[in-house]
């Protein structure tokens, strides 16, 4: 299926024209649907072949960071949880999301400098590549997602009907992590440093966002300035799918995620389209500089 699949972009290459119309670009999204699928392969493959416990590292990785902060926060520092839920359920509930948003916008932020043959040999809508980037994020928590079944059946938690919602907060993970993603890829092709950045931030914004922690431990004076975070409104949202009655959500800080997540995704898309016809040029000329950097002297 996957030689298929590259068959039919080979032969979608010889009949489409450089220099489109402006109008003709989102189309082209759907017309190169088969590429999707084969990047979206290919970094699934890679990814799990290049670890040596391949698909239980996406197991490990939030089961790992929930016991620690279980531990710190919920018997250390005794903060409380959502309800009568368990804690390290409040928790989990909260690093799916949070895994889900950081592995989607890691992938996607340095989608462009994995592939930069690519961009320099054929035309296609750029795009492509770091959306083709956040499957490998969500097949991650799909994997992850059987913890938290387990965790559930382990403390005899049973859902309420907020489940059903759950696939919503699903793809507002993924937009909310593509809007930053799309504009940190286009700054990646020029300033190539800037994707070391990229970790300590995702870091930082684990310990800022309440993941090891409710929401509701934020007085109530900051908690709309808190939801500048739009992580924040993605993560009480899971919570409430999944804990039911136990959790809330805060509509005014819900309501400013949505907003931000949207600007982001408007920002986004609008950095890396004014900046894309110049993709091939910034990785020529890089690589004609590290050639000329690395050229030992005679």
């Amino acid at each position: 299926m996957n030689g298929i699949a590259a068959k039919r972009f080979q032969e979608s290459i010889l009949i489409l024209e450089p220099g489109r119309s402006e109008k003709n670009y989102w189309a082209d999204l759907w017309r190169y649907r088969d590429l999707f699928l084969v990047l979206a392969w290919r970094d699934i493959s890679v990814r799990y072949k290049q670890t040596i416990i391949g698909i239980l590292w996406a197991i490990l990785r939030p089961l790992l960071t929930m016991i620690v902060f279980t531990i710190i926060f919920g018997r250390i520092a005794r903060l409380p949880s959502d309800g009568n839920a368990p804690y390290a359920l409040m928790v989990f509930a909260a690093m799916l999301p949070w895994s889900l948003f950081s592995n989607a916008l890691s992938e996607s932020s340095s989608s462009l400098i994995g592939n930069t043959n690519l961009i320099g040999k054929v035309y296609f809508p750029r795009i492509i590549i770091p959306m083709a980037a956040l499957v490998t994020a969500f097949i991650d928590f799909l994997i992850s997602f059987i913890i938290l079944i387990g965790m559930m059946v382990y403390y005899q938690f049973i859902p309420g009907w907020q489940i059903m919602l759950l696939p919503l907060f699903m793809i507002l993970a993924l937009l909310a992590s593509l809007g930053p993603g799309l504009w940190i890829a286009a700054l990646n092709v020029k300033y190539r440093d800037f994707r070391y950045i990229i970790p300590f931030v995702v870091q930082f914004g684990l310990y800022i966002s309440p993941v090891g922690f409710s929401s509701k431990v934020i007085s109530e004076e900051w908690r709309l300035l808190y939801s500048l975070n739009p992580v924040v409104g993605v993560i009480d949202g899971f919570r409430w799918c999944i804990l039911g009655n136990e959790s809330t959500i805060y509509l005014p800080g819900f309501t400013l995620s949505l907003v931000l997540i949207g600007f982001w995704i408007w920002l986004g898309i609008h950095r890396f389209r004014k900046t894309e016809k110049t993709f091939a040029d910034l990785i020529q000329n890089h690589d004609i500089r590290y050639r000329h950097k690395s050229r030992k002297p005679e």
